[in-house]
């Protein structure tokens, strides 16, 4: 998906962008970027976090960066953030978003007198340098953001670092969180909410849907004014959001709590020994399911953390499977002979999923229970990218689906099947419990999510489990 921070500050502010940029590590496994504004002007520094964390990568430039202020991204797609001459003047922008409507934005532009676009090694357009092509066809910075929210088709959130300082502007439907900071002679800009504690920065505000806001060292003015509807996430709260964030007052690690409690309460499973979490997904609705249910919660495998940071993740699906694998050492002790709840975020593919489970079969377990903290996923996102998955057919339901149907369901038909009521439903998830080997497989419903995250439903994307927009 991809992150953002930002900061404007009296004092030098290279340690806290950086320390600030790297808490957001969890969001982007591909690169990660700073830009510094400083008395030699913007300074820029991209590397890939592929095979080491972002923390690592930027030891050398935080001893020779200086500047009070600056901006970070952690990207799972294009490098970021990146500089721009234009009629606005000299800026970095760093974004967080999908766009479904490039090659039409593209067109647009060219055909209206952009000369060019530097192309990606995949030979793909960077989309941040295209938003900045948006943003900058206007006379103000304000303008043109305002123009780039309305053009783009998906999501888009933003931060651009000006010499007086930065506009920071959330997606026109909030569909990802963007938060600002304060502390005693400097701001600072989000996308996670925890990002700024430990440097010494309180809540100061959340941005509204496509609300845009300016800060300097000294001051936060709201330049563009937050829209009426709310369309963030509900993702966020179940899997991709960490656990001490908050996001439209809703932290996330109680969230889950609730969530593995709901669970719990609408189970009737026997003779269970322990509750267990995938790690580290599925940790705190399991503990939320063991203290509703007074079962123990055990942790049957540990994730080995010290050589295999999250980042370290190889694009070949079956580089990055054994990678999983890798990661997780059982406890035989606690695994032999016992039955066992286990629960995770979602299933996506399922291919880890079903490999864990095999995991603790194979070191003894006797039965297995799986119960994803979410509705199975029948549509794929077309607002975030939260999962490397590049179409629909990577989803287990869409296998099971085209199984059952034939090619190219309508959406009528995935509507049943995303209609926990139906006898396709069932009829999907029993086949997905056959496939992956789970000895029993209830997924949580889509109300009691909900219910768990405690906000308006109007104010949430479901999009990804009902196909409602």
């Amino acid at each position: 998906m991809g992150g953002l921070f930002g900061i404007v500050s009296k004092n030098d502010c290279v340690m806290d962008l950086f320390f600030g940029t790297d808490y957001h590590s969890h969001l982007g496994t591909k690169r990660g970027g700073m830009c510094i504004y400083g008395k030699d002007g913007f300074e820029r520094a991209i590397h890939s976090i592929e095979n080491s964390p972002f923390r690592t990568k930027f030891e050398k430039e935080i001893l020779v960066m200086a500047g009070g202020s600056g901006i970070g991204c952690i990207s799972d797609g294009e490098p970021q953030p990146l500089t721009v001459f234009s009629r606005q003047g000299e800026y970095s922008i760093g974004t967080v978003g999908r766009i479904n409507n490039k090659e039409e934005l593209v067109k647009e532009l060219i055909d209206n007198g952009s000369h060019q676009f530097m192309t990606l090694s995949s030979g793909a357009i960077n989309n941040t340098e295209l938003v900045a092509a948006l943003v900058s066809t206007k006379d103000t910075i304000v303008e043109g953001i305002k123009y780039a929210q309305e053009k783009v088709e998906g999501s888009l959130t933003m931060l651009i670092l000006t010499k007086g300082g930065i506009y920071a502007a959330r997606d026109k439907f909030g569909r990802t969180p963007l938060i600002i900071g304060k502390k005693k002679g400097a701001f600072c800009a989000a996308s996670e909410s925890f990002a700024f504690i430990n440097i010494g920065y309180k809540t100061a505000k959340e941005l509204g849907p496509s609300e845009i806001v300016f800060i300097t060292p000294e001051t936060m003015e709201t330049v563009g004014e937050p829209g009426d509807k709310m369309r963030i996430c509900t993702f966020l709260w179940t899997y991709y959001g960490y656990p001490t964030s908050t996001y439209e007052g809703v932290n996330v690690e109680e969230m889950r709590y609730r969530s593995g409690a709901s669970i719990a309460k609408n189970d009737n499973l026997s003779n269970i020994d322990y509750i267990a979490g995938v790690p580290d997904s599925g940790t705190a609705h399991a503990i939320g399911y063991a203290n509703a249910s007074g079962i123990p919660f055990a942790r049957p495998l540990i994730k080995y953390t010290p050589t295999w940071p999250r980042s370290f993740m190889p694009q070949n699906q079956k580089a990055r499977n054994l990678v999983a694998k890798m990661k997780l050492i059982p406890v035989h002790e606690i695994i032999k002979d016992k039955n066992f709840v286990l629960i995770d975020d979602s299933i996506v593919r399922g291919t880890q999923l079903s490999d864990t489970v095999k995991y603790l079969c194979d070191n003894g377990a006797k039965e297995i229970h799986v119960r994803p903290a979410c509705p199975p996923l029948v549509f794929g996102c077309k607002y975030l990218n939260f999962s490397r998955s590049t179409s629909e057919m990577d989803l287990i339901t869409r296998r099971m689906i085209f199984q059952l149907e034939g090619e190219n369901p309508n959406d009528e038909v995935l509507n049943m099947y995303a209609d926990s009521k139906s006898e396709k439903y069932a009829d999907m998830v029993e086949r997905i419990r056959q496939l992956l080997h789970f000895d029993s497989l209830k997924y949580h419903s889509l109300q009691d999510t909900l219910d768990s995250v405690g906000i308006d439903k109007c104010k949430l994307c479901t999009y990804c489990w009902d196909g409602k927009e």
